[in-house]
């Protein structure tokens, strides 16, 4: 009679429970952060790719015309932490220059898009791409400068954001020239 009266010791206590519970918790406070941080950096890296393909696609327009096309800015808005459509419809400013130039992104977007040329240097441009993907209402910009034949200066970008994208070029320092990069110091760099 006595074996039956006998509790189980199978399970597991309440302080045990605790513990895995107080574990679970230490590690989602440190994986959280660092996955939100490498999720920011894939969207960033959508405009870079993007600078990218549009550079490649003035240099084949360039070969083929004999110039390079200006581009409004593209979406109207400058994305917030969410995508925004690609604009389809013909006759629409900035997305007729990119149906020119024979450009468009895949899918929605997370940046917005602009190339400035200047009509009196038609061997330079600018591309420019601004976006606010952690949505601080400081919004980043990346860019890339094709300078003037034989110059170290090319095209500074006009609008919202985008003229953080200074002649002289992209990078911390803004003086890279033929290169895909940020155009400020703090372009690429997210608050949490």
């Amino acid at each position: 009679m006595s074996n039956l009266i006998r509790k189980s010791k199978k399970g597991f206590t309440l302080i045990e429970l605790m513990i895995v519970v107080a574990i679970i918790g230490i590690l989602a406070a440190i994986a959280i952060p660092n996955f939100l941080r490498f999720q920011l950096k894939s969207k960033s890296s959508e405009g870079k790719v993007n600078i990218a393909a549009i550079r490649t696609a003035e240099e084949s327009f360039l070969a083929e015309f004999g110039n390079y096309v200006a581009a409004a800015v593209t979406p109207a808005a400058i994305p917030g932490s969410a995508k925004q459509p690609w604009p389809i419809v013909a006759g629409i400013a900035g997305v007729d220059d990119f149906n020119q130039l024979g450009w468009s992104p895949e899918g929605q977007v997370f940046f917005q898009y602009q190339v400035t040329t200047v009509s009196a240097t038609p061997s330079a441009y600018t591309i420019s791409a601004v976006a606010d993907i952690d949505a601080d209402t400081t919004p980043q910009a990346w860019g890339y400068v094709k300078p003037v034949a034989g110059t170290a200066a090319g095209v500074a970008a006009a609008g919202a954001g985008h003229s953080n994208c200074v002649a002289a070029g992209v990078g911390p320092a803004q003086n890279q020239l033929n290169t895909v990069g940020p155009c400020t110091a703090t372009s690429g760099q997210s608050i949490f």
